[in-house]
């Protein structure tokens, strides 16, 4: 009989975008082939501490994604212990090792855990792992520095001005250049947690200082009318993309709870009703924007596509959410990819790259 896959699945963090990622990571674990995989939950808590247990218990209210939340009894704490070999996560009371662990899928949204910061730790532990590595992940979560690098490759994006401290805010001075409205950031987050759309000053200042509380650097961006785009890409050295679909916000914005709360919050068009031309332009521009920012694995590349026929690229998501209403894996089945197939596309992708990456010599001497 052939050997399980050991899937370590990594989940929660500390991040404004925790209960997505406690939905992800549930829906993963479902579809998972169990005649396949054997899964290794670790769950991650608001405090940063790290937790496996039996994946039936892991969560509360599991069906509730506005009560969602990991348990804590029953629970053992466990850490990483960086080496040679994959065996290295260590039950801590009794230390003792959860064993060799083949591949880890960090599904992890947010800064400390989407960022770099556990791809880093993974990398020094010798682990393989699904999705970007640190600096892709790291590039992809920074939506000024992201921006700059579309901006210098000569993709198109939506004008932006950087904030650093409330204390640099001018009103007047940004509006002149980006006009109103305009929408307001944190530089460092997702799921549009923190975001807010300023039609006036007195919005506009409520933004910034809404927004500065989830990071300390935030973005101002201009208002790109036009419809609302994602498009999906799977790869490493040569990444393909699915067809793109289309969100109907039904409410203001694409908000977080219309993403991940609502179901009704939007109309999820997949596929977009756009021409076979545009199909084109959509992936064409996707994939150029994955390997811009060093992507790998896995993203979803959002744009907005103006009434000239102009694309704008907005951001891109190297861990995209995988909830039941998230594009990301929608996309992949209308593009002939099933649930279960993605993730073992994923698990592939990332012992490849691991397998490719050890190869590469560490020892200068002769």
């Amino acid at each position: 009989m052939k050997k399980k896959i050991r899937l370590g699945i990594i989940f929660g963090g500390k991040s404004g975008e925790h209960e997505v990622s406690l939905q992800s990571a549930k829906n993963i674990m479902e579809a998972l082939d169990k005649n396949k995989y054997e899964v290794i939950p670790i769950g991650i808590d608001k405090k940063g501490s790290w937790r496996t247990g039996d994946s039936s218990r892991l969560l509360l209210n599991a069906g509730n994604p506005k009560l969602i939340k990991l348990n804590k009894e029953g629970q053992r704490d466990v850490a990483l212990i960086p080496g040679e070999n994959r065996d290295r996560f260590m039950e801590l009371k009794n230390n003792r090792s959860l064993g060799e662990i083949d591949v880890v899928f960090p599904v992890l949204h947010g800064p400390l855990g989407e960022d770099g910061t556990v791809q880093g730790f993974l990398k020094l532990a010798g682990v393989p792992f699904v999705g970007s590595s640190v600096l892709g992940s790291a590039v992809g979560m920074d939506k000024d520095v992201m921006k700059r690098l579309l901006r210098d490759a000569g993709l198109p994006i939506a004008d932006f001005v950087v904030l650093r401290s409330p204390d640099e805010v001018d009103f007047k001075k940004i509006t002149k250049k980006l006009g109103l409205p305009v929408f307001i950031k944190p530089a460092n987050l997702g799921s549009s947690v923190g975001i807010s759309k300023a039609k006036n000053r007195a919005e506009f200042e409520r933004a910034v200082e809404n927004a500065f509380q989830y990071d300390r650097k935030v973005l101002v961006e201009e208002f790109v009318p036009g419809r609302e785009l994602e498009c999906a890409v799977l790869g490493n050295e040569n990444p393909k993309a699915s067809i793109p679909g289309e969100v109907i916000p039904n409410r203001e914005f694409y908000s977080y709870e219309a993403k991940y709360i609502d179901e009704n919050g939007a109309v999820l068009e997949v596929p977009a009703k756009v021409s076979a031309t545009m199909v084109k332009k959509i992936q064409e521009l996707a994939i150029r924007a994955f390997k811009v920012l060093e992507a790998e694995g896995m993203a979803r590349v959002d744009m907005f596509l103006r009434e000239n026929g102009k694309l704008v690229i907005n951001e891109i998501n190297t861990i995209p959410g995988f909830t039941k209403i998230s594009m990301y894996p929608k996309l992949w089945e209308l593009s002939g990819v099933s649930y279960p197939k993605l993730i073992d596309m994923l698990v592939f992708l990332a012992i490849d790259r691991f397998t490719k990456e050890k190869k590469i010599k560490t020892d200068n001497s002769s």
